[in-house]
């Protein structure tokens, strides 16, 4: 089975003034950001990546970048909408304090699979085209590329929830319980038996064994040895 590394992208502006930039063109990574994004990259520069996908919106595509820049040799990039931000609709561009005192607020915390944003998209719908777009993807390179290759997703903060949870085998509505940091590295394998979630929400750590422990297919009963 192939392996799949989730990516956040960098911290933004938006981030770091509060404020929910869902798909607003132009917003980028700020000076931490960018050195978020630069930690991941080097925790990922001894592992060859098969391709790196991404959501088409600007942190992510230059979270990308910086990730391309400590590869040792060209790796494909491919720009997926199915991993795009969650379409916030009437909540785009607000203030999250000020959205905090709205009545859906409770709902989105609470009862997920229950909200639909106002003039957007529900958090079912992003779920279930989020899921759908990392298992195609990965099989797409597992074909091409063989069990033990290894690729990137880069995406939005609950967009990677949403595929975390599905593969946690989680409801929706507990997909609150995750968190995932900007810049932070989750890693999931799809099994024949059922997925297999190596880590979730990482900022630091030893990435190389990506690049030499083969794909099992079994879960070691009673633990196993580790890495």
């Amino acid at each position: 089975m192939a392996t799949l590394v989730l990516v956040r992208h960098g911290r933004t502006t938006a981030n770091a003034t509060g404020l929910l930039a869902g798909r607003t063109p132009g917003v980028a990574l700020d000076d931490t950001g960018r050195e978020q994004a630069a930690r991941a990259a080097e925790r990922l520069a001894g592992v060859p990546l098969a391709t790196i996908v991404t959501s088409p919106l600007e942190r992510c595509r230059q979270t990308t970048e910086i990730l391309l820049g400590r590869q040792a040799a060209d790796v494909p990039v491919v720009v997926e909408d199915g991993l795009s931000e969650c379409d916030y609709g009437d909540w785009q561009g607000r203030p999250l304090e000020e959205l905090a005192q709205e009545e859906l607020w409770t709902t989105v915390q609470r009862h997920p699979s229950a909200v639909t944003f106002p003039g957007g998209e529900s958090m079912p719908t992003m779920q279930a085209r989020s899921v759908e777009a990392v298992r195609r993807l990965d099989a797409r390179v597992e074909t091409e590329h063989g069990s033990s290759a290894v690729w990137v997703a880069v995406s939005h903060g609950d967009i990677i929830k949403s595929v975390l949870a599905d593969a946690l085998g989680m409801h929706l509505d507990l997909f609150q319980r995750l968190s995932v940091d900007p810049a932070s590295i989750s890693i999931v394998r799809y099994g024949a038996h059922r997925p297999d979630v190596a880590c979730v929400n990482t900022s630091q750590g030893d990435l190389s064994w990506l690049a030499t422990t083969g794909p099992s297919e079994d879960a070691p009963v009673g633990g196993g040895a580790g890495r």
